[in-house]
């Protein structure tokens, strides 16, 4: 493995865990040139699952690309790494449980709505960008959609 910050292929594996399903190791390395400490995690390869953009193009699913929006929507909030990468591989989980190639809104809806139950806030930020919010309208749409709880209706 290639460091990430001082690009050395000589380290050491500090610590390895399984996820709860067993699917992912999760590895804690250090650098035995720098001894910077980072984390790498190993999975079994499977099918590709491929992306139909809105332009028709057809791509294979990155998770690193739903990854960065999410850290780009989380930046500055209580919402921890791993708690962002357990999203990002349930976004994953629930594209491959399609079995199919999905769309690129589908894959747009289903992070959002895995933001909604992590940070009010985050899922606002990734909404702006995702559906190209123009005007203060657009967010205040989304936050009314967001706290949005209907009365029971009465029985009379």
């Amino acid at each position: 493995m290639r460091c990430p910050f001082c690009t050395s292929d000589n380290d050491r594996v500090v610590d390895s865990r399984t996820s709860e399903d067993g699917g992912v190791i999760r590895r804690r390395r250090e650098c035995s040139s720098c001894n910077q400490r980072y984390t790498t995690f190993e999975r079994i390869e499977e099918q590709p699952v491929f992306v139909i953009k809105r332009s028709g193009e057809r791509e294979p699913f990155d998770r690193q690309k739903i990854l960065g929006g999410v850290r780009s929507a989380c930046k500055n909030r209580p919402v921890e790494d791993e708690t962002m990468v357990q999203l990002v591989e349930g976004v994953e989980e629930s594209v491959r449980l399609l079995n199919r190639d999905v769309t690129s809104e589908e894959v747009g809806m289903t992070t959002l709505e895995a933001l909604r139950l992590v940070d009010d806030v985050a899922y606002v930020r990734f909404a702006s960008v995702y559906k190209g919010f123009e005007d203060a309208a657009d967010f205040t749409r989304e936050i009314g959609m967001l706290v949005k709880t209907t009365a029971p209706k009465s029985r009379g």
